[in-house]
This record gives structure tokens, C-alpha cells and sequence, in this order.
């Protein structure tokens, strides 16, 4: 199977257990992997037959901006299941990292695998 990738898309949500941030928006790095197969769209070299990931990114972000979730693990399994409804993907991997969340550290978060058929 082939994978097409989004890495790096940032996004300002409201995330976090504690009071503070429940009143703020943090960014979230959110990088995608989707299992497709491109054969299909490379031998026509038609656009239409691949995975559009404009769309996606653009579904994804509008999702996060509007959520507001305590834990990052929600977030990241939401997400993985939006994809997984919306678009026609296999599988998806995704990591999402909550940058300077923790002292001392570049950031925090999850990396997950979900598939249509676990």
C-alpha cells in the first residue's frame, strides 16, 4: 500500500486538563500518514483518482480549531476517526504533538495507528 503524508499541520485549539487552559487556545502539530493506493491517479495522471489532501488538511483543521478536548489521546482519536469516515483511506497514522508543553521538553503527545478493518 502506498501512503500519501501531511507533516506538520499546526492548529490552534482549546486542549489541557488544567483551568488555564481550558481559557486559551495551544497549538497542536498534527502529522498525518493515509494509506492509499496511487496506482490508479499515477498511471492516468489525473488528480481526481488520488486522495485529495487539500481536503483533508482543510477538514482536519476546521475539526480541531473547533474542538475542545481535555486529553490529547481524545483529540488524536477523533481525528484518526474523522479520516477513516471521510476520506477513502485503509489506514491512517498520525501523531499529534503539543509543542512545549512540558518543561524541558519539545513537545508532547500520542502516535497512533487506526485502520478500516482493525
Amino acid at each position: 500500500m502506498d501512503t500519501i503524508f501531511i507533516d506538520g499541520l499546526s492548529v490552534d485549539t482549546r486542549i489541557g486538563v488544567y483551568g488555564w487552559e481550558r481559557r486559551i487556545r495551544q497549538r497542536v502539530v498534527i502529522d498525518l500518514a493515509m494509506d492509499f493506493d496511487i496506482r490508479p491517479a499515477a498511471a492516468a495522471d489525473d488528480v481526481d483518482l488520488t486522495l485529495d489532501y487539500k481536503s483533508v488538511a482543510k477538514r482536519v483543521i476546521a475539526y480541531v480549531e473547533a474542538a475542545e478536548f481535555l486529553l490529547v489521546e481524545t483529540l488524536s482519536e477523533r481525528v484518526a476517526e474523522l479520516i477513516l469516515n471521510e476520506f477513502p483511506v485503509a489506514r491512517v497514522s498520525l501523531k499529534l504533538n503539543k509543542p512545549y508543553a512540558l518543561r524541558g521538553a519539545a513537545g508532547v503527545g500520542v502516535r497512533l495507528i487506526r485502520s478500516r478493518n482493525p
